[in-house]
């Protein structure tokens, strides 16, 4: 589905399936150097078990047009912009990483459009190190490659990969090499810059009375068990799942654990 928001095309998928306004509806938000199709898994059996579904692209991400968004406020505010184009009202919202700040921010300037929350991977202060933020900037297959070695629990995976030559890792560097041909402005550098820029994370979760699921990869190495302890404490209404053998890349890693997680809480 493309929508036009700020002027520009918005691409979102919908798992092939018109909306339908009689049914609720998922937004699944990407994180930094990546697009709709890390939900893969997820949104599409999603789509064709009861709700509508845009797994959106940022803009500057996929094939979503316009300038790679500076901060995690903007991105928030374009979203809600989205929905608007989409004629919806009310909707669930996951996030992952970058999106799963993106994911509570709206859910503070908007709470009465946000029923339930579901963040995957997050952190808060969600810091990235210098070392990183400036080789995303200057040598992007550097960051690249740094961040699909940090973002995996293994090399090699068994038994997650779903056929013989499928290569989980493989596949998500793939993609953030694909991001940076189409968009050349460095949105890596970009999308890191205002993970590392949002200070409005302990408010926002303060401010949150929907509920909210939090999945964690005890093996993620981009954003630890531990950095989520400042959102969980503050959100009330809140129940964390921690996944075994998962590092960040968790909708890869655990597809189908992450997929039961989110069945079951958006169901609940």
């Amino acid at each position: 589905m493309e929508l036009q928001v700020n002027g520009h095309i918005a691409y979102c998928y919908t798992g092939s399936k018109p909306l339908n306004p009689e049914q609720p509806t998922i937004v699944f938000i990407h994180g930094a150097q990546n697009d709709h199709s890390v939900w893969a898994l997820q949104s599409r059996y999603l789509a064709h078990h009861g709700y509508n579904v845009l797994a959106l692209d940022l803009p500057g991400h996929g094939r979503s047009q316009g300038t790679t968004l500076a901060t995690v406020e903007q991105m928030a505010d374009w979203l809600l912009a989205l929905l608007d184009a989409a004629n919806i009202a009310s909707v669930m919202l996951i996030g992952h990483s970058m999106g799963s700040l993106i994911a509570l921010e709206c859910a503070y300037r908007a709470p009465v459009r946000v029923s339930k929350l579901a963040l995957l991977g997050t952190a808060y202060p969600m810091k990235v190190s210098d070392v990183l933020l400036n080789a995303a900037k200057n040598e992007e297959n550097i960051a690249i490659d740094m961040v699909n070695i940090w973002s995996h629990a293994n090399q090699v995976h068994q038994p997650s990969c779903p056929a013989p030559g499928f290569s989980v890792s493989g596949g998500s560097r793939r993609l953030m090499q694909r991001i940076s041909q189409i968009n050349p402005s460095h949105v890596f550098y970009t999308d890191f810059f205002a993970c590392n820029a949002y200070v409005n994370g302990e408010i926002a979760a303060q401010s949150v009375t929907c509920p909210t699921l939090f999945l964690i990869g005890k093996k993620d190495m981009m954003t630890p068990p531990k950095a989520t302890q400042v959102l969980t404490k503050a959100i009330p209404h809140r129940q964390i799942e921690m996944i075994d053998n998962c590092g960040h890349a968790m909708m890869a890693e655990q597809a189908d654990t992450v997929l039961n997680h989110l069945y079951r809480f958006i169901q609940g």
